[in-house]
This record gives structure tokens, sequence and C-alpha cells, in this order.
């Protein structure tokens, strides 16, 4: 009865935790709308603003290089070039509701070309959780206590759990169940090796936006050096939370609730408003240049072939 009533009940979860987490944001700044509206940017912040862009952008490129590594961990003879123009074509898609069809985007042109559909599917988990688990070290500099001991056992957790021995017979099982259905995909699926460099990739990923969100918060209040570990921190708990908490398309509103709440304390909470808002609007931009700029080469040069 429990889980016929939770089904009925899931179509409605994003709704309230998107509901909620906005809710939470605009009390936030309508206690602090009139020192919002009184910032500006600092000398040079433009420039800063103009480096944010730039590294943000290069992360979502790098994170679909990234994705290339992961298939060919799985054997696809892929290029580079295609992963990544199909990566940053499908990006945007993450903020439609569901927050699954950037992933069926990829796995459809994964398909069309004639890829494994095991394979495919396979990669694109395994990409959000090398991503996921590359941002829990960082995150466990702004967890409390020994709370953040969790943080860094669930990251090895991950790293066991990704190892060939744990993910093949879970591929093989995924293969036996697709044969069952009489479909056509019958090419084996498998781990050449332990995925170090796609997760060392992801590590850079998760750096990468890092570093844009830092930039963004120089071109609006100055920091210390001491207080880097926090912001780093702050910024991967933010935008962990933000990747997998269902119900929020593209992490919008818990990313920035999540930001709010845990640099509340150590900085003003006008900063850290104007920050992550300012950060937001430059990670939606950059999707969109880079989703414009594959769709460009696609219909310049024609489409990158694995």
């Amino acid at each position: 009865m429990l889980k016929s009533l939770f089904s009925r009940l899931k179509p409605y979860l994003r709704w309230v935790v998107l509901g909620a987490t906005l809710f939470f944001i605009a009390q936030t700044l309508k206690s602090h709308w009139q020192e919002v509206a009184a910032l500006r940017l600092r000398d040079r912040g433009g420039i800063s603003i103009a480096l944010a862009f730039g590294v943000t952008l290069l992360a979502h490129t790098w994170s679909g290089w990234v994705w290339g590594w992961i298939l060919r961990e799985f054997d696809q003879p892929v290029s580079m070039l295609w992963a990544t123009r199909v990566f940053l074509k499908t990006n945007v898609a993450k903020y439609l509701p569901g927050n699954i069809w950037h992933f069926y985007g990829r796995i459809r042109e994964a398909a069309d070309v004639g890829m494994s559909a095991v394979a495919a599917t396979a990669s694109v988990v395994l990409e959000a959780l090398l991503m996921a688990a590359s941002a829990l070290p960082l995150a466990a500099f702004v967890i409390p206590g020994d709370r953040a001991g969790w943080s860094i056992a669930a990251f090895i957790a991950v790293l066991v759990g990704v190892h060939p021995r744990l993910l093949d017979p879970v591929l093989e099982r995924l293969e036996r169940a697709k044969l069952k259905g009489s479909l056509s995909d019958t090419v084996p699926c498998r781990m050449r090796r332990y995925p170090l460099r796609p997760l060392l990739g992801e590590l850079g990923f998760v750096g990468l936006r890092g570093l844009g969100f830092l930039l963004v918060w120089t071109a609006i209040a100055p920091w210390e050096t001491t207080q880097l570990p926090r912001l780093f921190g702050g910024f991967s708990l933010a935008w962990l939370l933000g990747l997998v908490v269902p119900g929020a398309p593209g992490g919008i509103g818990v990313f920035e609730a999540t930001a709010v709440a845990v640099l509340n304390g150590e900085f003003p909470a006008v900063t850290v408003l104007a920050a992550v808002a300012l950060y937001r609007l430059i990670s939606v931009l950059t999707e969109v240049s880079g989703a414009g700029l594959a769709v460009a080469i696609e219909q310049i040069v024609g489409r990158f072939r694995p």
C-alpha cells in the first residue's frame, strides 16, 4: 500500500523539492535584497567574469572528452571529437523536467552510430557516478565533525564499486535481459581496465568548476587563502547535491540553497547570494554556448563519426 502511494506521489516529488528550495532562496533574498542590489563588481571584476565563463565552458568541454574515454573503456571505437560534440549538444537537456533527458540523448546518439546500447547506457551511468564521487573529497572540508568520514567512505565505496570484477557481472546480466527481449544488440560489453583515467578526468572537471566559482567570487568580493578550502568545499557539496537530489533539473534551487546554507556562516549572506546567482547565470550561458558550438560544428563540417 505504501509502495503504491509512493508511486502515485513520485511525479510530484520534484516539484516539492524545487518549490522548497526556491522558497528558501526567496526568503533569504527577501532579507538581503537591498544589499544584493547595491553590490557592484570589484576593480577588474569584468576580467574575472570573463575568465569564469571561459573556465566553465572548458569544464563542460573537458567533461565531454572524459565521456569519450569512458566509452573507450567499454571497447567502443569512439572519436573524442564526436563524444565531446554529443555531450555538449545534449547537456542543456538536463534542465528539462525529469533530469534524465541529457542521458537519453547521449544513449540515442550512440545507438544511431551503431554502438552497443548496453555500453552506451553504462557509460552515462558511470560518468555521472564518477562525476559525483569526484566532489566527495572536497565536500569533506565543509561537512561537520565525524560526518566528514562518511564522505570519504562513500568515495572509497565508489572506487571499489566501479572495479571491472564487480561491474562486469552487472553488465552481463543487462546483456542477458536484453537478449531475452529479443533485441539485436548482442555485442559483449566489458570494461577493458579499471577506469582510473576517467576518474582523474572527472576530478579535473570538478576542479575546473570550482575554479570558475572562485573566479566569480573574486569578481564580487575578496577572499583569504585560509578560506579557500571552505569555498571549494562549499561549492563541491552544493554542486554534488544539485547533481544527485531528484526533482531539481540541472540542480536549480538545490545548488543555490545548499551554497547559501553552507557558506553563510563564514561569509556575508549578500556575497553568497550574489555569487551563486551570478555563477548559475554563467553556467547556463556556457552550456547553451557549448550546445550552440556543437550544433554549428555539426552543420559546418558534418557529423563526427566514431
